[in-house]
């Protein structure tokens, strides 16, 4: 079998996905896929003995940090999995999982492998935020007949890190926002992570502007909560890849593709300043994790004056 990585898939769990194949097929190359923060993630090629190969894809929380959560993640995004293989929406089908580590080294989820590669590029923007609002839409019009668990928000006024250089006074007004509790909502069905990094695309070289969606992956945090949230998180983080107009920009890419937001301004800007400042805490691992992928520009300096400026143009714009 062949490796791309100095780690291999570990024994016991390529003796538990191999009891998950197909009479005559094995895995005979394995491959890390980048860009993940809490998990490893492998492009596993099975042959399927009559010449002919398919991939799957290995999920596995090896990090002792992480994997204090894997039990509860992999349980919702097994689930989920599952709902989504009745819908339109485009994701990955569930092959297997083994949240508790039962028989693999780690806690590990197996599932078909879709077609197509994130984009995390300037180019071709203008084309792919109409995709990504759409596709959210179509997500939170989902009623599953069991919800899955409230949302959950950790950031607090006393646990967000104030970039250097920005507007103080802007960063103070957004702060306090978060002091006050969360506004009504009705609820929806919650990606909680969509952002273009989960979003999987098919551009054709020639012709951009013919770009399609064709998968969205990681649900390992679905919830149950406010459109708003998800639309705030990809604005978020639409605002820190390419500049804080497209995070001001998504949210009325969502509304003209029918979603529907929050009635009163005040109310918008809790929602959005709320996952805003979240992203204050983690901008050094999303930093690296972009450069990982290619945008090697991204410095962490760049991505907290450009979070540093959208909070400032939120507090603007709907304060």
């Amino acid at each position: 079998m062949t490796n791309h990585d100095e780690v291999a898939v570990r024994p016991l769990t390529l003796a538990w996905v191999s009891r998950h194949l197909g009479d005559g097929e094995r895995t005979v190359e394995t491959e890390v896929l980048h860009g993940g923060t809490t998990a490893e993630m492998r492009r596993l090629t099975i042959s399927t003995g009559d010449g002919n190969t398919r991939d799957l894809v290995l999920r596995s929380f090896s990090d002792p940090f992480y994997v204090g959560h894997a039990e509860d993640w992999l349980h919702r995004e097994a689930g989920a999995l599952s709902l989504l293989t009745e819908t339109g929406v485009p994701a990955p089908g569930l092959v297997a999982v083994d949240p508790t580590a039962a028989h693999c080294e780690y806690p590990s989820l197996l599932m078909t492998h879709l077609p197509g590669r994130t984009v995390l590029d300037d180019e071709g923007l203008e084309t792919r935020v109409p995709l990504l609002a759409r596709q959210l839409v179509a997500i939170h019009a989902l009623s599953p007949a069991e919800r899955p668990r409230k949302y959950v928000t950790l950031t607090t006024a006393d646990t967000v890190v104030v970039p250097k250089g920005a507007d103080a006074a802007a960063w103070a007004a957004a702060i306090d926002v978060i002091r006050k509790p969360a506004p009504p909502y009705e609820g929806r069905f919650l990606h909680r992570d969509f952002q273009p990094g989960n979003v999987l695309f098919d551009v054709p070289p020639s012709r951009p502007t013919d770009a399609q969606i064709t998968g969205v992956v990681d649900w390992a945090v679905t919830s149950w909560g406010p459109a708003d949230l998800d639309v705030a998180h990809c604005s978020t983080n639409l605002a820190l890849l390419h500049g804080p107009k497209w995070g001001l920009r998504f949210a009325e890419a969502y509304e003209e593709a029918g979603g529907v937001l929050a009635p009163l301004p005040s109310e918008r800007l809790y929602w959005q300043v709320r996952d805003g400042l979240a992203s204050s805490e983690e901008v050094q691992l999303v930093a690296q994790s972009w450069r990982e992928a290619g945008r090697t520009e991204l410095t962490t300096r760049v991505v907290e004056q450009r979070l540093a400026a959208y909070v400032t143009a939120l507090v603007d714009t709907l304060g």
